[in-house]
C-alpha cells in the first residue's frame, strides 16, 4: 500500500488485526520523536494526523481535535503523562542505540538498556504523552 497517496477510506478499509491509535497533543512532534529516536516512517502527517510505520507494522497518531465527538477524549487527562500503563514494544530496535539517540533528542529514558529475566534486553522510553516505548532485542 502507498501510505502517502492512500485515501482515508481506503486506508481505513485496509485494517485488520489489532490496531494501535495514538492520542496525542502534538502530531508532528510525535513523528519527529519517532523519526529520530526508533527511526520509525510517518505518512501523510498533518497537524492532526499520521500513519506511522515500524517495520510492516502500521499505527495511526491522532490529534485531540480530531476526537471532538469520540467520548475518549473526556476520560484523557489535560495534563501528561497521557500513556500512563502502556508499553509500545518495538521488538526490531536495538536498546542501546535508542537510550542514546533518546537522550541526543532530549526524550526521558525512564529505565537505561538491561538484561531481563524474560529474554530481552530492553529499556524504557517516554515519549512527551507519557507513552513508554520499549525498545527491546532478545538475549544472546
Amino acid at each position: 500500500m502507498e501510505y502517502e497517496t492512500v485515501s482515508a477510506g481506503d486506508f481505513g478499509r485496509s485494517l485488520r488485526g489489532i490496531g494501535l491509535n495514538l492520542l496525542v497533543r502534538n502530531v508532528p512532534a510525535t513523528c519527529t520523536f519517532l523519526r529520530d529516536v526508533f527511526g520509525m516512517a510517518t505518512h501523510q502527517a498533518t497537524a492532526d494526523f499520521a500513519i506511522v510505520t515500524y517495520g510492516d507494522q502500521v499505527f495511526q497518531l491522532h490529534s485531540d481535535s480530531t476526537y471532538h465527538s469520540n467520548p475518549l477524549l473526556g476520560l484523557v487527562p489535560e495534563h501528561p503523562p497521557r500513556g500512563s500503563g502502556i508499553e509500545i514494544r518495538l521488538y526490531d530496535t536495538d536498546p542501546d542505540e535508542a537510550v542514546l539517540r533518546a537522550e541526543s533528542f532530549g526524550a526521558m529514558v525512564l529505565q537505561a538498556a538491561s538484561e531481563k529475566p524474560h529474554g530481552l534486553r530492553e529499556a524504557y522510553i517516554l515519549c512527551a504523552d507519557g507513552y513508554a516505548w520499549v525498545p527491546s532485542r532478545p538475549l544472546g
